[in-house]
């Protein structure tokens, strides 16, 4: 274990990033935000948050004031189809969440729960096994040849939601929403990035719809909005953000390669920007830089150097958080939030850096994460990288 090498650390306490915003009904007391960050270290059966996840958000969430976006969770079970993914319907979920945010508020930090349903993201073989089918905006339409291969072999072919299916999905965002206040959560985040169902219903490439949940731009933001409008009923827009990936192609969307691609953001941003001046503003909307466009990329590969999200705020005018590879981009950093409507999210360097916040603001060098861990079930690159001290004492270098 060391510090990353590749590029200098450059303190940014004297920036925006460390002035107070507030988020919501949160003063947070800087702009470091820690986005959502899959880890699958859930119990199986059942989707439980584990021990280890009470340990897990503490340790990052020590620095008072920090905007702490949890790990996808599934707002019901025909939302989900990998095992070791928290949800947040049954009971026993509900109460380890709770221990999990009152961890975070007993460090004086606030937590949003981030919602997902993974349609053809999902593993075929084990919805059947828990006899759910494979679906997602349209039928046939596959992520990729494995699960093409999966869904044959198991008997579970995917298909398209039908309008009665939709329904339900809108209310498991509801009920997930109103679980995870009643979990103690300040808010909820809306996931419609990374090639998950709503960005399936969304993105031309995987919905080839012809009733009114595809076809126009404005048909295939439909069901986004739907979830918008109901959770925004049930909890308060107060308590909602969203979060999306204009140039991802994970998980085979279209990315920059779309030449409207930007048409179809700006037309959601515009719709919750009409919301906003109607008086139901978000509390912001979270969107996933260029620059990383596949998750599963090593850092520097894979980015999209012929588009940018500096087009969102000239429609959205709420809060921005701003997330992908910003770590060893300390000058893009800077710039960003020279406009005070923005926050930063670090990913993968908040996992093997439990003090971020402190590292950032200090210029302090960062350790290295091991990828190879990311999804591991084990304690071992969840709860064990140290701090900066904690580092020097081990003889980092």
């Amino acid at each position: 274990m060391s510090f990353v090498k590749d590029f200098e650390p450059v303190a940014l306490g004297d920036t925006t990033l460390f002035k107070p915003i507030k988020i919501g009904n949160n003063e947070l007391k800087h702009r470091v935000v820690m986005p959502p960050l899959t880890r699958m270290r859930a119990y199986h059966p059942g989707n439980v948050p584990n021990d280890w996840a009470i340990e897990y958000y503490d340790q990052r969430s020590k620095r008072p004031g920090t905007l702490i976006i949890t790990e996808a969770t599934y707002p019901s079970a025909r939302s989900g189809g990998y095992d070791n993914v928290p949800g947040i319907w049954s009971e026993e979920q509900i109460e380890k969440w709770k221990k999990i945010i009152a961890k975070i508020h007993d460090n004086k930090s606030f937590v949003w729960v981030q919602l997902w349903s993974l349609g053809r993201k999902a593993l075929p073989g084990a919805l059947v096994r828990d006899g759910l089918p494979f679906v997602s905006a349209s039928d046939e339409l596959y992520m990729d040849e494995a699960r093409c291969e999966e869904a044959v072999k198991s008997n579970n072919r995917q298909r398209g939601l039908t309008k009665d299916e939709i329904k339900q999905y809108i209310n498991d965002y509801v009920n997930a929403a109103k679980n995870s206040i009643e979990a103690g959560a300040d808010g909820v985040e809306i996931q419609c990035a990374g090639g998950n169902l709503l960005n399936q219903f969304l993105d031309p490439i995987s919905n080839k719809r012809t009733d009114e949940y595809g076809g126009s731009i404005e048909n295939r933001a439909r069901f986004t909005l739907e979830v918008v409008d109901a959770v925004t009923e049930a909890i308060g827009c107060n308590k909602l953000g969203i979060r999306f990936m204009p140039y991802g192609t994970f998980s085979a969307m279209s990315g920059g390669q779309e030449p409207l691609i930007i048409a179809h953001y700006a037309y959601v941003l515009g719709e919750l920007e009409k919301r906003a001046r109607a008086g139901k503003r978000l509390a912001f909307v979270h969107l996933v830089e260029p620059r990383v466009t596949n998750p599963f990329d090593t850092e520097g590969q894979g980015e999209y150097n012929e588009g940018t999200n500096d087009f969102a705020y000239s429609i959205w005018k709420g809060s921005i958080i701003r997330a992908g590879g910003l770590a060893s981009h300390p000058e893009e950093v800077r710039k960003m939030v020279a406009d005070g409507r923005t926050l930063i999210g670090y990913g993968r360097f908040f996992i093997a850096n439990p003090d971020m916040v402190d590292r950032i603001e200090k210029g302090l060098p960062l350790n290295k994460y091991i990828r190879e861990t990311f999804y591991a079930k084990t304690k071992e690159g969840y709860t064990d990288y140290p701090t900066y001290d904690e580092a020097l004492k081990l003889g980092y270098k």
